[in-house]
């Protein structure tokens, strides 16, 4: 029976053996592989290929016209074949400490690193993602600190008809403290979902690590989707497996900001929340930064704390909606309430800049208070992570 049993087990050994070298191909190709000097050699078995590219934020970016402006965008290296049809690129220099998004073009057909099981979506894109570890990088990592809850959840929107689906962010402890917590909402940009700053931002490990180092007071942050004509994320909705758009319908012209306090209604009564404008953050990135903007001055007695990263200003010329009416107005009652923080963080290469200066001549030519803070770089989460860690300290002081 013994030998029976030993015989079974060689059999199974020798069939797993087989099927992980058939999943595998024979030896692994290691990519990408980050080397004590932090350059990063970047690998592709692909023996057929006439030309290999890697393609990321890693590189110098290039300009790319959009219908939405222009932008920076990833820029190209070239691997080299080597042996065994393994092509090969290693970075020149070494990589700065960030979280970094790339994919290979192989013959002029762009696909994901199959030695990489990381990987993230944005809007209609999906690229492999590393980290090099170091200065504010170590913040988008996992550490081994005490850990937030994040959960997705349904609410319904009365003002929009239809439940809708947001992501929140419980800080460690919640579940059992008893205590009541501030709560910071965070906004996405356009083609953006209430999975995008949990994605891309690294928002539960800054959170988690931010708290755990005493830089961030203990909060709840509620990211929505601010696109008022969808129920939820691409996938996660009744339309099923739609594909990812960039400009959906209902989008900046009013209907989400005059939806937002069904959010905070549902918030307030699910979550230990402080149900006052001294325990309210609101702030976001590019579209999100607009409606942070149109929302904090709509409703100036429900946000003590104000951040516009790359913030679109002004609605397009041919939006009509209350919400944008009597713009001056609805800023000077505002900054006449005083609100606690309002922050503008913006990348001087970013195609909003000069808007975003126009913005600051406005608030500066009638004294009104707030926080600046400049990057180099673009219209790329990079900045908008950065901006992140900078603003969450200052917040419910």
């Amino acid at each position: 029976m013994k030998r029976l049993s030993l015989l079974a087990i060689t059999l199974l050994m020798c069939t797993l053996a087989s099927a992980q070298q058939a999943l595998w191909g024979g030896a692994p190709v290691v990519s990408p592989e980050i080397h004590d000097n932090n350059t990063v050699t970047f690998r592709l078995k692909a023996p057929k290929a006439v030309r290999v590219q890697v393609t990321g934020d890693f590189l110098p970016t290039q300009k790319i016209s959009t219908p939405f402006g222009e932008f920076d965008g990833p820029g190209m290296g070239e691997l080299v074949e080597g042996k065994d049809g393994v092509w090969e690129y290693t970075t020149p220099e070494p990589l700065a400490p960030e979280l970094y998004s790339y994919s290979f073009i192989v013959d002029g057909l762009r696909m994901m690193d199959p030695a990489n099981v990381y990987m993230i979506r944005d809007v209609s894109t999906v690229t492999n993602v590393f980290i090099i570890g170091g200065g504010r990088a170590d913040l988008y990592k996992v550490n081994d600190v005490p850990h937030g809850t994040v959960s997705r959840m349904w609410y319904n929107s009365p003002t929009l008809g239809m439940d809708r689906r947001l992501t929140v962010y419980t800080p460690a402890g919640y579940e059992t403290s008893g205590k009541r917590y501030p709560v910071f909402y965070l906004l996405h940009g356009m083609g953006g979902d209430e999975e995008a700053w949990i994605a891309l931002g690294r928002t539960a490990q800054i959170l988690d690590n931010l708290i755990a180092q005493g830089k961030a007071k203990p909060m709840i942050v509620v990211m929505t989707n601010g696109n008022a004509a969808q129920e939820a994320a691409p996938g996660e909705s009744s339309l099923g497996f739609a594909a990812p758009g960039m400009q959906l319908p209902k989008t900046m012209e009013g209907s989400f900001e005059s939806a937002f306090p069904d959010v905070v209604k549902f918030v307030d009564k699910t979550f230990r929340t402080i149900k006052s404008k001294s325990g309210r953050a609101i702030a976001g990135l590019s579209m999100g930064g607009y409606h942070s903007l149109h929302i904090s001055k709509q409703y100036p007695d429900m946000f003590n704390y104000v951040g516009l990263f790359s913030a679109a200003i002004m609605p397009d010329k041919n939006v009509k909606s209350p919400i944008y009416e009597d713009m001056e107005g609805k800023l000077k009652t505002q900054f006449a309430k005083k609100p606690a923080l309002y922050w503008i963080g913006i990348g001087k290469a970013d195609f909003l800049y000069k808007a975003n200066e126009d913005y600051r001549k406005l608030l500066d030519e009638n004294g009104y208070k707030y926080t600046y803070y400049e990057t180099g770089e673009g219209h790329i989460w990079k900045n908008w992570r950065i901006y992140l860690t900078e603003f969450t300290p200052l917040l419910f002081k």
